[in-house]
């Protein structure tokens, strides 16, 4: 078989080898996470609930599920929410969050301003990357989290 005979098969494996490496390479990112909204500075309007609810939107490069769907789903896991996370204060009474998306899964999780002493004024919103078992993904050993800061104010 000469050259010109081998040159498309020779490009086919060359180009399902490009396939492989690009998926290996995207498979092997640091799993991220960021707050898409509120933005950075966003003056947020409480939800009229008791829990002075308001909806929290992240984007992660992991798949979102509710917890101990994850199956063998690499890269799959929930979010673990806290406001103010520099201390316990805004946390559900017993619990070491404000909320998660655990029962649910996917991007949007409820931020419960009504837990904080003061639910109206400056807070930080965090959010933490958690695997299928509620344990931190980490990154260099370090938690994977978004954080932004946001004035709360009443409708």
């Amino acid at each position: 078989m000469n050259l010109t005979a081998r040159a498309p098969s020779f490009r086919r494996m060359f180009a399902a080898s490009l396939i492989v490496i690009s998926a290996c390479a995207a498979a092997q990112e640091a799993p991220t996470l960021d707050i898409v909204w509120p933005p950075e500075g966003a003056a947020v309007a409480l939800g009229s609930d008791a829990e002075a609810a308001v909806g929290v939107v992240v984007r992660s490069n992991f798949v979102l599920r509710a917890a101990g769907q994850c199956g063998n789903t690499p890269r799959c896991g929930h979010i673990h929410l806290k406001i103010d996370p520099a201390g316990d204060s805004c946390n559900i009474p017993g619990r070491p969050y404000n909320s998660m998306n655990s029962d649910t899964g996917g991007e949007l999780i409820k931020a419960r301003f009504g837990h904080c002493p003061a639910v109206a004024g400056t807070h930080e919103i965090g959010v933490l990357l958690a695997d299928d078992h509620h344990r931190p993904v980490l990154v260099d050993g370090r938690p994977v989290v978004g954080v932004v800061k946001v004035t709360t104010v009443r409708p």
